[in-house]
């Protein structure tokens, strides 16, 4: 029980959800959220987010929708990721019956719940048959899969929590693959030369802003291994790795938040989005949290 909030468990198209609601009465209809939380695919669930959830809703006196999506290595991706977007259309259609205005809905996660956030926005950027998303927040995203050599990953390759070694170990878990791959997929050997001349223009330390490069050292080129990259294809689909998605696509997002922070492995994948993002004119806010990790 809730003292100023509503709270339903209900099912959105099948999938398990959490709505939070004001008790307040509203003039107007209130904005919405949809939440996805982090956990790598394989962790996290309702329940582990309730207090965030809830925080949002009276904060913003919005109505918060958090997404039960059905965990990895159980369910196979990308079953997250089309479960995130099946609550977000149907609550997209349906947002009035909860008093929400369906122009104002924004989507919102941490971490994987941030890749499937961008993943979600992506998808529905082109269709014209449901309300617009009004906007998407990113909290550390996890974005591509093809370098793990920029410079937050050399930065904090030993950070507590999330290290390079156990991202790469989780997204391999994730996947449901061979953990042996670890270490060629460290070291890039999973991606042809043809792959990185094509997605230079998008992920390179060269883009990353000199006061991020401290201390940087460009690894040594990696020899490719075909059987390694037979063995993770996924990782290279923009369902996956969201920053690999044509400009056409980007283009087409709706204004953007994104949260990094300086002790994160991933705070790299956040700052090279943004500059997609911002040379496709889309609008973007960018919080950098200085003493944050992951």
């Amino acid at each position: 029980r809730d003292s100023q909030l509503f709270i339903k468990d209900l099912h959105f198209d099948g999938v398990p959800t959490r709505i939070y609601l004001p008790r307040e009465p509203s003039a107007s209809r209130r904005r919405g959220v949809v939440f996805i939380h982090g956990g790598c695919g394989i962790f996290g669930s309702i329940r582990s987010y309730e207090r965030i959830c809830r925080y949002i809703a009276r904060k913003s006196d919005s109505v918060v929708v958090s997404v039960g999506y059905h965990l990895a290595p159980e369910h196979k991706y990308p079953a997250q990721t089309l479960e995130c977007l099946a609550v977000t259309v149907h609550f997209l259609k349906t947002a009035e019956t909860y008093g929400v205005d369906p122009a104002r809905i924004i989507l919102c996660g941490d971490s994987v719940g941030g890749t499937f956030t961008a993943s979600v926005c992506q998808e529905l950027g082109q269709r014209t048959d449901i309300p617009k998303i009004r906007a998407q927040v990113l909290i550390y995203p996890f974005l591509q899969a093809l370098n793990f050599n920029l410079p937050s990953h050399q930065k904090n390759a030993a950070v507590a929590f999330l290290s390079r070694d156990r991202t790469v170990h989780f997204i391999l878990k994730y996947l449901n693959k061979d953990c042996s791959l670890k270490e060629p997929v460290l070291a890039g050997s999973h991606v042809p030369d043809s792959i990185n001349l094509k997605y230079r223009k998008w992920i390179n330390p060269d883009l990353i802003p000199d006061v991020f490069k401290l201390g940087y050292k460009p690894p040594l080129p990696a020899l490719f291994l075909p059987q390694v990259h037979e063995e993770v294809q996924e990782m290279f689909e923009p369902w996956f790795s969201p920053l690999l998605a044509e400009d056409a696509v980007v283009c087409g997002l709706p204004d953007t938040c994104i949260v990094t922070c300086e002790h994160d492995v991933l705070r790299d994948d956040g700052l090279l989005y943004k500059k997609r993002l911002e040379d496709n004119n889309v609008h973007v806010t960018w919080h950098h949290v200085e003493k944050g990790f992951h």
